[in-house]
């Protein structure tokens, strides 16, 4: 008789009906996620694990527990730097100009140490993180040891998944195969490879912000705030309220609603997406209240979040002078060239 793989007890308390099926615990969840990113589970079971997640639907245990199986596999450097604040950037942006990246930048400029991870090109149409980026002159790092070196040189460094973990880019885009996101579009945002004490998370989907909140809560995370960010990244959407649902340590979530900051609530689609639009308001020769409003809100909620306001009319006069005093000339401006969105849908 054939003796059962070890990765299979998973698959099965997944699969055993809806009587019998359960979450998995986070120490299962651990293992499970370090087996398959260390290649000991097969290809038809992690196909039938990401799936039988998807339906059942995950529990903040298993988020939590795929999080630090993913986390024992990184190249980490010798010497850690110590960052301030950690960014993911997983959905990409195909309505508005991802103008969180000027909240960012704002941060990194005023001397607050950034480290941001994404993926890319999942989803046709889009403008991704990497690309406004190395626009901007702010180019990917190819390892952990380079990210490292461009935080010490300008508090700022991005990195792409394939970069942290191979494996799980891979399994990120197993999503036109399998038909349906998997559970590595949720927990991927939480890798936090350098232990920074601030975590931001933008979803789409509201009903995995209490999954998110509870997640961080089990990691003992000791600051990190989830809301529904534009497009699903973390950028506050200045016409309309906004919950950011904030955790502290192992305390219970809280929920603050965070109001609108422009008085029109509809917002046309952005139907050019040209990257220089970013650089202008960097720059400060544009003139866009939207992209101001969202720039401004999104600082307003870190800055909260970080610990530096104490209320959100504090936090919104802060971001609004941070704005104001950002170094117009910061941007290195490596990129050339520019290319509507329109343009990348017909590619």
């Amino acid at each position: 008789m054939q003796q059962a793989h070890p990765f299979s007890r998973f698959v099965a308390i997944l699969g055993r009906g809806k009587t019998k099926q359960r979450h998995l615990t986070l120490e299962e969840s651990r293992e499970a996620m370090s087996m398959i990113l260390r290649g000991e589970a097969l290809p038809e079971q992690i196909g039938a694990f990401l799936m039988l997640l998807r339906l059942k639907e995950e529990a903040p245990e298993e988020i939590a527990g795929f999080t630090l199986g993913a986390r024992e596999t990184f190249d980490l450097p010798e010497n850690i730097p110590e960052i301030d604040l950690d960014w993911s950037s997983y959905a990409g942006k195909r309505i508005q100009l991802p103008w969180f990246l000027l909240s960012v930048l704002a941060l990194s400029n005023a001397g607050y140490r950034v480290f941001m991870h994404g993926t890319e090109g999942h989803t046709p149409g889009r403008v991704y993180t990497s690309e406004a980026l190395a626009r901007l002159g702010f180019p990917s790092a190819g390892s952990l040891q380079e990210a490292a070196n461009h935080i010490n040189a300008r508090n700022f460094a991005y990195v792409p998944l394939e970069v942290l973990s191979p494996r799980l880019r891979e399994m990120i885009d197993l999503r036109p195969i399998l038909g349906l996101r998997s559970p590595v579009h949720s927990f991927s945002r939480m890798l936090n490879p350098f232990n920074a004490p601030t975590m931001m998370q933008g979803i789409f989907h509201r009903g995995f912000m209490d999954i998110h909140a509870g997640a961080a809560q089990i990691l003992g995370q000791p600051r990190m705030a989830v809301f529904r960010g534009e497009g699903g990244e973390i950028e506050r959407r200045p016409n309309k309220p906004t919950v950011v649902w904030t955790t502290l340590g192992d305390a219970e979530p809280s929920s603050e609603t965070w109001p609108a900051l422009l008085a029109d609530p509809h917002q046309e689609a952005d139907e050019n997406m040209q990257i220089n639009d970013l650089i202008d308001m960097w720059r400060g020769t544009a003139d866009n209240p939207y992209a101001e409003a969202s720039i401004t809100g999104t600082l307003a909620i870190t800055l909260r979040t970080m610990g530096k306001a104490d209320s959100i009319e504090e936090a919104q006069a802060q971001a609004e002078h941070l704005w104001a005093a950002r170094d117009k000339d910061y941007l290195p401006l490596k990129g050339t060239g520019d290319v509507p969105l329109s343009d990348r849908r017909s590619a």
